[in-house]
């Protein structure tokens, strides 16, 4: 049975909502449906601009007193901020508690996201099961990486891991205010509900949804040499097809234009990052085709 590895990741930071209309709160702005906490411990989801778009990406976890959120640590002052924006006469309060927080992941083997009795507040990633379990771990809590036998393991090491499944990360794949919910696998993480009522920009992804008309996807790519840096443009001949996100040696993510990948690989161009030819791999767990059944109409 292989090990439990165990990282740091130092760059996610926490918010708490507290107050009786808290998940009321959430409820009406975020992409996900919270009535899924009934039976789940976590959920993933973002907060959208008007015309669509993803703004904050962040996980939720219920406790008996709060909402606990989840973001990258450079968004959460501005997360703050919206919350208390939309928060109005709502009775509930917005708090950074990033301070009070270790975020950790553990993958990879046997181990419990629950934490009975303990500060630490755990939960499965809810965007794939082999992602493992994260953990905000309280200083005020005993809970360590020796605790559970597990192997001491980098931040580098938790995304290698990431980027083989397929998973992207905001700000690492898809940016933040650009990048629509279905281009970043929202659909397929379970990160957005197509049954909940109206929140922010629900139109335009209802939209997407139903005329299938996502024509960009955060999707793997492998070569066979060493890959540039994250940022670097993936070429067809002449022409930019889309962007490379986060790379771990010879694999990586990448946001790309599916219809021109196809257009291309049937003229027999080859499809570049740098002077790394690369090839996509769809993981056996999304439910799109790498040739998109309708590119008309999408939203640009």
């Amino acid at each position: 049975m292989s090990k439990c590895r165990m990282a740091l990741l130092p760059d996610r930071g926490v918010l708490a909502i507290t107050g009786e209309d808290r998940e009321k709160l959430v409820q009406g702005i975020a992409t996900n449906d919270l009535a899924r906490l009934e039976t789940e411990r976590a959920l993933h989801t973002g907060l959208l601009s008007p015309q669509g778009k993803i703004l904050f990406d962040f996980f939720v976890v219920r406790t008996t007193d709060a909402l606990l959120i989840e973001t990258a640590r450079a968004s959460v002052a501005a997360l703050k901020q919206r919350l208390d924006m939309y928060r109005l006469r709502a009775k509930a309060d917005v708090a950074d508690v990033s301070g009070r927080y270790t975020v950790v992941v553990c993958w990879g083997g046997p181990h419990a996201p629950d934490h009975e009795g303990s500060p630490t507040v755990g939960f499965s990633d809810p965007r794939h099961p082999e992602l493992g379990t994260r953990h905000l771990a309280s200083l005020e809590s005993e809970w360590n990486c020796d605790a559970e036998g597990a192997e001491a393991a980098t931040q580098d090491d938790y995304h290698a891991h990431r980027i083989a499944i397929g998973v992207p990360e905001a700000g690492r794949d898809f940016a933040l205010g650009d990048t629509f919910p279905h281009e970043a696998l929202y659909d397929q993480t379970r990160s957005v509900s197509f049954t909940k009522g109206c929140y922010v920009g629900q139109e335009v992804v209802s939209r997407m949804q139903h005329r299938a008309t996502a024509r960009k996807r955060v999707v793997p790519v492998v070569s066979s040499s060493a890959l540039p840096e994250p940022g670097s443009a993936i070429r067809a001949g002449d022409v930019t097809i889309g962007t490379l996100g986060s790379v771990a040696g010879t694999r990586a993510l990448a946001m790309l234009r599916l219809d021109r990948v196809a257009e291309f690989r049937n003229k027999g161009i080859a499809i570049t990052a740098g002077s790394a030819p690369i090839e996509i791999k769809l993981p056996d767990w999304v439910t799109f085709p790498l040739v998109p059944p309708d590119a008309a109409g999408t939203a640009s």
